[in-house]
């Protein structure tokens, strides 16, 4: 049973007004092959919610009428939808570029086989999720053998030619910390991360993200068990940088779950604050037909102030990445989790 969350919709953060929608990112459904305990989503494989076709189908309208050149697809794992591959295939005949949340493992599950080579032929953008290129950290983490079936899978990516400049397959790695704290410097860590498994397994990616843990679901939920919520988010605050506010995600980028609503991000996703779209109460995929949403008032929480910490963090990792070394911050949190 997980401990009950304080909400967080009540906020001094500060406001941030939407700029031009470059990115879709879809939530195709929460049901995945794992379950990790940082998972700011709960999936689960007994989870159910999965969009269906006729959203997906609306995803593709709403691509095509405002021109989206990003279509982000997550999860959950997002290839266990049944429309998936259909999905990336009009997608990328329409000429929008599409990135693939791989947890990797989904690579050898049954019945998927031949998912790497699909993606390679669709030229689909893969981030990968690698939290630490230690087996014991990532087991510990995500469960038994996920470090070995992650590196088979990055194998395998690599043997179609992800992370071969000359073959331009990007293959991004995702990178948590281990712990209640900021993720270290992104380029530092890059390089550790491009010297060890090369080393080590031979392994080939292109750029690491480091992402900040959210206070929110499973993770947040640990936090209050354990008493540390609160200085967690200290944390955050103690290390909000207004710079972040620029180049966080949501300014250009909206989230759809699997039912089609709209959000600002995943993690207003999985805390139900829905987005502000011209006074719409529950705004849908269908308004984005008809209503632009550049200049919009966004709606905020006090979990935002986890993208605009330290470096900063968004799906594509540290927004500042010149930004002072945050792991060096409350040291003393790092068995928070564990």
């Amino acid at each position: 049973m997980h401990a009950t969350l304080p909400l967080l919709t009540a906020t001094d953060f500060p406001p941030v007004r939407r700029s031009s929608l470059e990115t879709l990112q879809a939530n195709l459904g929460y049901k995945r092959n794992q379950s990790c305990l940082h998972c700011h989503l709960a999936a689960s494989p007994q989870r159910t919610e999965m969009m269906d076709g006729d959203t997906i189908a609306r995803v593709l309208e709403v691509l095509r009428t405002r021109r989206i050149g990003t279509l982000d697809l997550t999860g959950g794992a997002p290839e266990l939808n049944v429309h998936f591959r259909g999905l990336v295939q009009q997608a990328r005949a329409a000429g929008v570029r599409v990135i693939d949340r791989c947890n990797l493992t989904i690579l050898s599950e049954p019945g998927h086989e031949n998912l790497a080579a699909f993606l390679a032929e669709q030229g689909v953008e893969i981030t990968a999720s690698l939290p630490c290129y230690s087996p014991a950290n990532v087991d510990r983490q995500r469960g038994d053998c996920v470090f070995e079936r992650s590196i088979a899978g990055l194998r395998q990516l690599n043997a179609l030619g992800y992370g071969d400049p000359v073959r331009g397959l990007a293959l991004n790695l995702a990178y948590n910390p281990q712990g209640a704290v900021l993720p270290p410097p992104q380029g530092p860590l890059e390089a550790d991360y491009k010297r060890e498994p090369l080393l080590h397994f031979g392994i080939r990616f292109d750029p690491l993200h480091a992402l900040t843990y959210m206070p929110i679901q499973r993770f947040g939920s640990t936090l209050v068990s354990k008493g540390r919520f609160g200085t967690y988010m200290k944390l955050l605050r103690d290390s909000w940088r207004a710079g972040n506010l620029d180049t966080v995600m949501c300014r250009s980028l909206l989230s759809v779950d699997w039912q089609g609503h709209l959000y600002e991000c995943d993690f207003n996703q999985m805390r139900g604050l829905r987005a502000r779209l011209a006074g719409l109460p529950q705004p849908h995929l269908r308004d984005l037909l008809r209503q632009d949403a550049v200049g919009a008032g966004m709606r905020v929480a006090d979990h935002c102030y986890g993208c605009t910490a330290g470096q900063g963090s968004s799906c594509s990792g540290a927004t500042e990445p010149a930004a002072v070394d945050a792991a060096a911050q409350a040291t003393d949190l790092t068995a928070a989790t564990r």
